[in-house]
């Protein structure tokens, strides 16, 4: 199992070339550390978890990570390119999807990818068919006529998911994408996302949803306190046990332990 401190893993010498690169990424809040100098890699081609409790840093990480906010100290390089030195060439290799994601909601599907294609610029006839091809596969089609702010939840991550892919990018970085999304558009995510990665794209995906990450996922890292405290393949990171019961004994936790409430029995 590979530490946050172990510098054979950014090298590159000895595997796969980097989707994405952190180095020394940190960011605090006052007195509060949210991200605490993170070293991690995410290969080319793979799947990748980020997995934590809440509160462990795992938003601000990719948000620094993809430039929507400016770390204190640290780089981020996607394919080789500085996401903060070069933010136009390493944002454009890059689909994002951020927690809680903030869309124009008075656009229909196809008038937000028309808007987004637009703002990319995208030539049209190409930005036409990219849009048509991205509603039929999140089977977005039925809804030609609703607005954004009238989604579901599960619509609004199609969408959202639609747009980070519109422009074709090589890496995608998903922040909690299947958080209250009900199980029919978890699946149709689920196989797009899949689908993308065997076409050669590589994915990150934070959740704190352990079975979701053990079903996607070819590489974890386990985030607690701001720290990577754990990298590598799902296999090596996980042992001979779940990613759970893994999860759950090197964030310090008692899986078994439940004290107190004595009052519950009868």
């Amino acid at each position: 199992m590979k530490a946050q401190d172990d510098p054979a893993r950014h090298s590159g010498a000895d595997g796969p070339a980097s989707a994405l690169l952190l180095t020394g990424l940190h960011k605090a809040f006052g007195a509060n550390v949210a991200v605490d100098h993170v070293e991690l890699t995410v290969p080319q081609g793979s799947f990748f978890g980020l997995v934590g409790p809440n509160g462990a840093g795992k938003t601000t990480l990719l948000s620094m990570a993809v430039g929507l906010l400016r770390p204190d100290e640290g780089r981020s390089e996607v394919f080789g390119v500085d996401v903060w030195d070069g933010p136009v060439q390493g944002r454009a290799l890059m689909g994002v999807l951020p927690d809680g994601l903030a869309m124009p909601e008075r656009l229909t599907g196809r008038e937000l990818l028309t808007f987004i294609g637009q703002l990319r610029g995208i030539e049209p006839a190409v930005l036409a068919e990219r849009t048509q091809e991205l509603l039929d596969v999140m089977e977005l089609n039925d809804a030609e006529t609703t607005l954004v702010v009238d989604y579901s939840t599960g619509m609004r991550k199609k969408i959202g998911l639609a747009t980070a892919l519109l422009h074709g990018p090589r890496l995608l970085v998903l922040d909690e994408p299947f958080e209250a999304v009900d199980p029919v558009s978890a699946a149709a995510l689920k196989a797009i996302l899949v689908r993308f990665v065997e076409s050669g794209g590589s994915v990150v995906l934070s959740s704190h949803v352990m079975a979701l990450v053990e079903q996607l996922c070819d590489t974890v890292a386990v985030m607690v306190n701001g720290r990577v405290v754990a990298a590598g393949p799902l296999a090596e990171v996980r042992g001979e046990q779940t990613l759970e019961q893994a999860f759950v004994r090197l964030v310090g936790g008692d899986e078994h332990a439940v004290r107190g409430l004595s009052w519950l029995a009868s």
